[in-house]
């Protein structure tokens, strides 16, 4: 297999042109082909910038009530409060992942767990109030 004796040799050939054009910025371990020119950069960072704009707009004709989280496991809450039998018969505890995995990764797409000031999960609004609906129909199943 020829494969493996051409990385080394690409790796050589890549160090002696980098140490001939005087580049002093390459972190040894890191590969140049993971490298991002600056135009890439700029380029990454447009696109980023409009995918999150655009996201910004997925829900803006929606009722507040259907894009809040918390308050649509509210109205779940109060289905199962008012209407136990039919709130089991249709097993909601199964639709909910499905209901609200939209909205959640809406709010996940500017969420980068390598930044250095990441937000974790567990203190987003969302986490919350899926947590204390949990807590609440553990409570009242007890």
């Amino acid at each position: 297999d020829n494969s493996s004796e051409l990385i080394p040799k690409c790796r050589t050939c890549r160090r002696q042109a980098r140490e001939q054009s005087g580049e002093g910025d390459h972190h040894e371990g890191l590969s140049s082909d993971e490298e991002l020119t600056p135009t890439e950069v700029d380029e990454f960072q447009k696109s980023k910038d409009n995918v999150l704009e655009d996201s910004r707009k997925i829900f803006e004709d929606v009722h507040a009530d259907f894009c809040d989280i918390r308050k649509i496991l509210l109205k779940f809450q109060e289905w199962k409060e008012k209407f136990p039998d039919s709130y089991c018969d249709a097993y909601i505890s199964f639709c909910l992942p499905k209901l609200l995995n939209p909205l959640i990764r809406v709010q996940l797409i500017s969420w980068n767990p390598l930044e250095q000031n990441f937000t974790e999960l567990e203190e987003m609004p969302w986490f919350r109030a899926i947590e204390e609906f949990s807590d609440a129909e553990n409570v009242s199943e007890s």
